[in-house]
């Protein structure tokens, strides 16, 4: 029978096709396919969507950590936006099968690990996640635990406060995900627009403090120095390349899970041409800048914006940098982290295990992988949080796109991804392809084994980049003589039927987070 329905170059299942679909252990409502109908998301969405989460506490700190490691001004703008402009490749790449197949990035995941081997790739994208909800939600908390030790000082004083604010804010972000989308629709609808209120009223505080000294712009950018030795600058230098590339190595993986809601190719790439890499450029400038203002001020070099708003010796500058803060980090958290990462654990049975289920084993690996150890100092931030987890990722981004569109031209039977029978072209093995799984091991370890060997440091510093190569250039050989997954283009011709659809006007939003609001109400229950 026809399966699917071909509609101006977008593909969604034919209706019969759908209802027999809901059955499968590996189908539900979260992870289903996006009717044509439902794709609705212009330029002007995917490029706010993007804005709304680039603008935000760690990215502020990429900038500022770079410049606590040593980098000069230059050095630490220039390093952040390249990172963005190579990650903003696989992010473009690997949104295309979401909005021409409408699928999420689990089901996604099926093509090249199978449909049960992608939950490999599923859980290793939802532990990184796991690890940002974490971030965000400790940094939250030290903006939490600023206010109340302003407005008490027996709070201050208490030995435990941090551990407390952690755990307020953390059951708060779990709340809110729990509750569903309404809230948290209502959650981000405007939390975009007060980060960037914040960010731009931090950059002006910190620089009129400068010029209250009788200094000038000049003495914030002679402020930092390159510190590096320079025989250390290179292997430096690539070490915080890769970890700004893999500050967005989670969203290169699953970026299906916002561009399946793209009216058209079009709109997924011009609008994450305009949104990613100009949003992660103007937070490079702000976060560099302030910490060279904060530094010709106070005499250090202050990484973490809370830390900037407590040192400001301003009661009610600190009051409102760090409801600011909360409130930013609640946003941005949710929308960047705690959906997406709940989504992958719910592949895991997708029977069993709801959207709600799954939020709350979210909220447990966040806390489980502790986000204070991650946070301890600038440089295990970046080169130990951020790039050790790149070496991993980078792989699964070369797989995916060297077999979306090097091992099958573009072409996926979508009712098989689902269906879940052993007759699946998407089955391989027991339900997992095994040579996926060959060619993530073999393009991450070398770069792993140069986190341990000290001759083969300089792997590890190119960590993200070289697993991605090695990857498109593995798979390919790997793959090579297996058809049985392949849809060729005579079957696709008698599994697709053409027609038409009256696709919905788009709702034209204001705000990033009414978009990610809106995502989030088609995926949650």
């Amino acid at each position: 029978m026809k399966t699917q329905r071909k509609i101006e170059g977008l593909y969604e299942l034919t209706s019969d096709a759908h209802d027999s679909i809901r059955s499968s252990p590996y189908y539900n409502e979260d992870l289903a396919p996006t009717q044509v109908e439902k794709r609705t998301w212009t330029t002007y969405s995917m490029a706010t969507l993007w804005i709304g989460m680039s603008i935000s506490t760690s990215a502020y700190m990429l900038p500022a950590s770079l410049v606590a490691v040593g980098f000069s001004w230059w050095q630490a703008i220039l390093t952040v936006t390249l990172g963005n402009i190579f990650v903003l490749v696989p992010i473009i790449l690997n949104a295309h099968a979401g909005t021409k197949f409408g699928i999420p990035f689990p089901v996604f995941a099926r093509l090249s690990f199978g449909v049960r081997g992608s939950n490999i790739a599923a859980i290793a994208r939802a532990i990184t996640g796991a690890g940002w909800f974490g971030i965000q939600c400790w940094l939250g908390s030290e903006a939490l635990n600023s206010i109340l030790s302003t407005f008490s000082s027996g709070w201050a004083a208490w030995d435990f406060n941090s551990a407390a604010a952690f755990a307020m804010f953390w059951a708060l972000n779990v709340y809110i995900i729990y509750r569903g989308p309404e809230t948290i629709r209502f959650m981000e609808s405007w939390g975009s627009p007060l980060l960037i209120v914040l960010c731009l009223s931090l950059l002006v505080w910190s620089v009129s403090q400068v010029f209250a000294m009788g200094k000038g712009f000049s003495d914030i950018l002679a402020s930092m120095p390159t510190t590096i030795a320079p025989d250390a600058f290179w292997p430096t230098f690539l070490g915080g390349l890769m970890a700004n590339i893999a500050y967005w190595a989670t969203l290169a993986l699953n970026i299906p899970d916002f561009s399946r809601y793209a009216k058209n190719q079009s709109s997924q790439v011009k609008g994450q041409l305009i949104g990613l890499v100009p949003a992660m450029f103007g937070i490079a400038v702000i976060g560099t800048i302030v910490t060279g203002a904060v530094f010709v001020t106070t005499g250090k070099i202050i990484w973490d914006p809370v830390q900037v708003v407590e040192n400001s010796g301003n009661p009610m500058m600190v009051l409102l940098g760090a409801i600011g803060l909360v409130i930013a980090t609640l946003t941005t958290n949710i929308a960047a982290n705690a959906v997406a990462t709940s989504n992958d654990i719910s592949n895991l049975d997708p029977h069993r295990i709801s959207f709600r289920r799954a939020s709350l084993i979210t909220g447990a690996l966040g806390v489980i992988i502790m986000p204070w150890k991650l946070l301890s100092s600038a440089g295990a931030y970046v080169f130990g949080w951020l790039g050790t987890y790149g070496m991993i990722l980078g792989p699964l981004a070369g797989i995916f796109i060297a077999d979306y569109y090097l091992h099958r031209k573009m072409r996926v039977d979508v009712f098989a991804l689902y269906a879940g029978s052993k007759d699946s072209r998407y089955w391989y093995t027991g339900g997992v392809n095994g040579r996926a799984v060959l060619c993530w091991a073999l393009s991450a370890l070398p770069a792993l084994l140069g986190t341990f060997v000290p001759a083969l440091s300089f792997l590890a510093n190119i960590g993200w980049v070289l697993g991605f190569v090695l990857a498109l250039v593995l798979y390919p050989l790997l793959m090579k003589g297996e058809k049985g997954s392949i849809l060729t283009e005579e079957e696709d011709e008698i599994i697709t039927e053409y027609g038409e659809s009256v696709v919905l006007p788009a709702k034209e939003s204001n705000s990033a987070g009414a978009v990610a609001g809106e995502a989030m109400r088609v995926r949650s229950e």
